[in-house]
């Protein structure tokens, strides 16, 4: 019972990645509070976490939206320690496209600005309104989505590098601000992972993944919630500012 009345904040919490983590979390004795835009799917998760849990239908990229759930959460369990950054999408593209050297097809404008609104703004609303809830608490921890590919960079993935990247960046210079206040700020970023998204792909690209990473697998959804709960348990009480690869050792190429 590492996490024995915590409350745990889960972005995106209502499938994949966050929905292991809130149950991994619950498991472990937290107060789970997930948000989503999956409403549906967010309510049905409830009975595998406990009768402290709860759902907000709430979209990161908005403000108005992130600062009234966290005030509503606050306001009800008296306090936030752990908040979980794990709301992201994807809109692949290549930057350019060029045939028979013409350009044929680009990046729309808006799949960048989409996926910086949820990726990386998402990420800064919810730290923005949850960091002064820990500070007045003393202390907290705050746990971002990256991934192994804003670290390598990734064919097609213009928009979500940059976010994945830009998560880094801020990971570290909240770690800095907010270390005072006895806040730990970390990243994870994983590798391929058995989400529903990857499920859907073609066996044949999913078992190219399998033969880049280096341990034969791709990770499951329930990995990367283990990392999330070392990193959110005392047992890392002196790690901040770090990102930790949850990948299988593959190292993303060209």
């Amino acid at each position: 019972m590492r996490l024995k009345d915590k409350v745990a904040l889960i972005t995106g919490g209502a499938a994949g990645i966050g929905k292991a983590t809130a149950i991994r979390f619950a498991e472990e004795g937290a107060k789970v509070v997930i948000c989503d835009v999956m409403e549906d799917a967010g309510k049905a998760l409830l009975p595998s976490l406990g009768p402290a849990a709860s759902f907000y239908k709430v979209d990161v990229s908005k403000r108005n939206e992130v600062q009234n759930w966290v005030d509503n959460v606050a306001e009800k369990y008296g306090r936030i320690d752990i908040l979980v950054n794990n709301a992201g999408i994807l809109r692949d593209g290549q930057l350019i496209k060029i045939q028979d050297g013409k350009l044929v097809k680009q990046m729309p404008e808006q799949d960048f600005d989409i996926v910086i609104s949820v990726n990386l703004k998402g990420v800064f609303n919810c730290t923005q309104a949850v960091a002064p809830v820990m500070v007045k608490q003393g202390g907290g921890v705050i746990l971002n989505a990256s991934s192994i590919v804003g670290l390598d960079g990734n064919f097609g993935q213009t928009n979500y590098v940059a976010t994945k990247a830009g998560v880094i960046g801020m990971t570290k210079v909240w770690a800095r601000e907010l270390g005072k206040f006895n806040i730990r700020v970390n990243a994870v970023a994983p590798g391929f992972t058995m989400t529903d998204i990857i499920k859907t792909m073609p066996e044949k690209v999913i078992e190219a993944m399998k033969s880049k990473t280096p341990l034969g697998r791709l990770g499951e959804p329930k990995d990367i919630a283990n990392a999330y709960l070392f990193l959110a348990s005392d047992e890392a009480s002196f790690i901040t500012g770090a990102v930790l690869r949850v990948d299988g050792g593959i190292v993303v190429g060209t």
